[in-house]
């Protein structure tokens, strides 16, 4: 076997791997002879199938398999001693097609190779980390916000019209060409009007009833309604209201705050007090990070596989025009050529995402199967029900785990940066910082 450099310019690697016919023909017989013992055949015992007769039986099988394993055993060898890391699956195909048994096996390979990361100096690289305190007004705004999710609901005066946002108490009988389905009565019940609890125009003809009345509500269930037998039909609740309640918003006392799971008010006040502090450090953070990668941007340059930005360029220009035109939901649409402007965005992010990995495996960062586990729950989280499901999705899904491991794995690298970085802290006010993670979505 032998492997002749093709190409070598740049990070651009092309070879030609000869795998001479007397080597795969040696393989095919060691392959046949590992089987030989538990091949059975008729007119013969098992494990006395004659070599000939085998070759010929199964001779072109591991003759293929032969090919597959001795070009793979090539490469893997070559890269092993290059030191050569593929930035992109090597491109390999068959230089002779016109091969047949009894000849040798010449395959092309071509890939560009990852670059040489230089060494980064981090003393060097001066940040401003943005602290805020949370000041009263906040802690206030924010307990007059939770008051309102809290709130209780007392009777309207007699006679008053129901309006968007009261509670209707109420009993309800829903009917389908005159007669009553399952599911579509109940008695006392308790809808918030504009709450979209009920299906598209039951809530809106609820508005204006007055308690002790009657009122007939004609519907239609939507097309794709769970329940086949209902969907698309058109139905009529009849309804008796009991009581039209208007929205009160809770004190704020020790008695809301104990309906937070705090002991008092005071202790309401520090938990909330808490919790934007913790907002503020992750937005600060965002904007640190954002700070710290266009410093590296700037200190490092190195030779960037063209393959690596053309493919991240099409990604960005792909994802920018789904998010100009959200009513196209598939792929159907006019080949997306990526702009000037994409290039170099990707030309960014193909050159810190080699560094951070480089600088990541040299200082031998982790993603530990607690952090990865507690961000997949954190996920699962958002899809309610259908949790559960997620969950499993991910654990089968090799590629769904590393969307969720990459990020995690960059937190850490910056970390580690940071803590050898020159960061000062700055005490900036709630707006400033708002401004300045505004200022990084316009950039």
């Amino acid at each position: 076997m032998t492997v002749k450099v093709t190409l070598n310019e740049g990070l651009k690697r092309g070879y030609e791997i000869t795998i001479t016919a007397a080597e795969l023909d040696a393989t095919v017989n060691d392959k046949l002879k590992e089987a030989q013992p538990e091949i059975e055949m008729k007119g013969f015992r098992k494990g006395k199938v004659p070599m000939s007769l085998l070759k010929k039986q199964f001779g072109p099988k591991v003759l293929g398999e032969a090919m597959q394993e001795s070009v793979d055993g090539a490469m893997n060898k070559h890269l092993e001693e290059s030191g050569d890391r593929p930035a992109m699956q090597p491109e390999m195909k068959m230089a002779n097609e016109d091969w047949k048994e009894g000849d040798d096996v010449v395959v092309t390979v071509s890939y560009e190779a990852l670059p040489d990361v230089p060494e980064v100096d981090f003393s060097d690289i001066k940040l401003e980390k943005m602290v805020v305190k949370a000041d009263d007004a906040s802690v206030d705004e924010a307990l007059t916000n939770l008051a309102e999710t809290a709130q209780n609901f007392e009777d309207r005066e007699e006679g008053a019209a129901a309006q968007d946002g009261d509670q209707v108490i109420f009993d309800f009988l829903g009917k389908v060409d005159g007669e009553p389905f399952e599911g579509g009565a109940a008695e006392g019940h308790a809808l918030v009007l504009g709450s979209g609890q009920f299906i598209p125009g039951f809530e809106e003809g609820l508005v204006g009833v007055k308690a002790g009345e009657e009122k007939d509500v004609e519907v239609t269930f939507p097309e794709e309604y769970n329940a086949e037998h209902l969907a698309g039909k058109k139905a009529v609740f009849e309804c008796k209201i009991h009581n039209v309640k208007a929205p009160q918003a809770a004190e704020i006392d020790d008695e809301m705050a104990k309906q937070f799971g705090a002991e008092d008010l005071d202790g309401l006040k520090g938990q909330i007090r808490e919790k934007l502090e913790e907002e503020y450090a992750g937005a600060a953070r965002a904007v640190t990070k954002r700070a710290l990668l266009d410093a590296l941007d700037e200190k490092v340059d190195f030779e960037l596989p063209p393959s690596l930005v053309e493919a991240e360029a099409g990604q960005i220009a792909h994802q920018l025009w789904h998010e100009e035109n959200p009513d196209v939901q598939g792929h159907d649409h006019p080949e997306i050529e990526p702009t000037e402007e994409h290039t170099k965005l990707a030309e960014r992010r193909v050159k810190l995402g080699l560094l951070l990995a480089e600088i990541g495996q040299k200082a031998e960062v982790q993603v530990s199967d607690a952090e990865f586990t507690q961000a997949v729950m954190n996920q699962a989280r958002q899809y309610g029900n259908q949790a559960r499901q997620f969950f499993e999705f991910v654990q089968q899904n090799q590629q769904m785990q590393q969307q969720i491991r990459a990020p995690l794995f960059e937190d850490k690298v910056v970390d580690h940066i940071l803590e050898q970085a020159d960061v000062s802290e700055k005490e900036v006010s709630k707006d400033d910082l708002q401004k300045a993670v505004e200022a990084l979505d316009e950039e």
